[in-house]
């Protein structure tokens, strides 16, 4: 038993029956296809609706997306994190604008051209919005595939993952399926019942008789998975600087982390509050009262933000600061999830 053509009907069959209800199913564009599948990337479904509802709403189309201001896109975004897949977005959008007729391009080559767009998601957007015979392999799909085929080899290579993508390449091209919902039937099982934390739900999987790991009692060791890379932690101090009822914020270099997003200004290592306040003073302001906050963390892909913090109640002005009211952090300004850790202070 292995992933086959019998397998793949299982599926297709199986899908409209079990499958959840998301708005870009509801009108598989392919633009609407598009900016789910980017949200979508690190972040989970129950998450993404309410944001790609609003984006929607918001930048119905290529050619609103690229005229969208910065600032407008940014807050639009805020909260979803990874801010360089939006960025991409727009630039990706400008090209449609101006090389496509404002629509998403319809070939391999043409996608994959255009910024922030890898195989992944191209694949999807041809599969899923154009039904187009091409695999989309995700985490969901190496774990169903690996477990189907008792696959010991490790979902994390690179390798395997190209093998896995011809393979499913050559079947969506023989068979008569929709490519459409036959890679969205294999990624909702990976979802939904072969899950990748705890037990696999065997007795609602509709391919359980023709799954190896399943027949053969090694649904717990597949798929084999190589150990992540450590996360690095950085000590960080962040000052929260309070002139009356206005916050003052920086806008952060053009490169690297939270690039071009405004948030508080920060100090390398742990500072002590006498540290704290001279290094609001270093900017040019004078500190009339201090206070120390609870500490935070932030998780990003590859680096942990340990965070001390301090509120600095100050008088004076910086020309790299922008004071802000709270109404502008709420509804104006995307101040990134790392600095929203004190939502109290708002």
């Amino acid at each position: 038993m292995a992933l086959d053509q019998t397998a793949l009907k299982l599926l297709v069959n199986w899908f409209p029956e079990c499958r959840r209800e998301m708005p870009w199913r509801t009108d598989p564009s392919p633009y609407h296809v598009w900016v789910s599948e980017v949200m979508l990337q690190q972040t989970r479904v129950d998450t993404v609706i309410p944001y790609y509802e609003r984006f929607i709403a918001a930048l119905p189309d290529p050619e609103a997306l690229a005229a969208c201001p910065q600032d407008a896109l940014m807050k639009l975004w805020e909260g979803l994190g990874y801010y360089s897949r939006v960025r991409h977005m727009q630039e990706a959008a400008a090209v449609m604008v101006r090389e496509h007729g404002g629509q998403v391009p319809d070939s391999m080559e043409a996608l994959r051209k255009l910024p922030g767009i890898g195989s992944y998601t191209a694949g999807a957007v041809l599969s899923i919005a154009f039904h187009r015979p091409v695999p989309v392999v995700d985490g969901n799909v190496l774990r169903v595939v690996s477990r189907l085929n008792g696959s010991f080899e490790d979902v994390r290579s690179q390798s395997v993952r190209k093998r896995m993508e011809g393979t499913l390449a050559g079947l969506l091209s023989e068979g008569e399926l929709d490519p459409s919902t036959v890679n969205q039937a294999l990624m909702e099982l990976g979802a939904l019942v072969c899950i990748p934390n705890g037990q696999p739900k065997c007795g609602s999987c509709p391919v359980r008789g023709r799954c190896e790991a399943h027949l053969r009692g090694l649904t717990e060791e597949i798929p084999v998975l190589s150990p992540r890379i450590p996360k690095k932690n950085a000590l960080l101090t962040v000052l929260v600087l309070r002139r009356g009822n206005l916050f003052g914020v920086v806008k952060r270099p053009g490169k690297g982390l939270l690039s071009g997003l405004y948030g508080f200004p920060v100090s390398e290592g742990r500072l002590s509050e006498a540290e704290a306040s001279g290094a609001a003073r270093a900017l040019g302001f004078r500190v009339v009262s201090s206070e120390r906050l609870r500490p935070a963390r932030h998780v990003f892909t590859h680096l942990v933000w340990e965070m001390d913090a301090y509120l600095l109640n100050v008088e004076g002005d910086c020309p790299d600061v922008r004071f802000v009211t709270p109404d502008e952090l709420a509804d104006r300004i995307a101040l990134p999830a790392a600095f929203r850790k004190w939502p109290e202070l708002f």
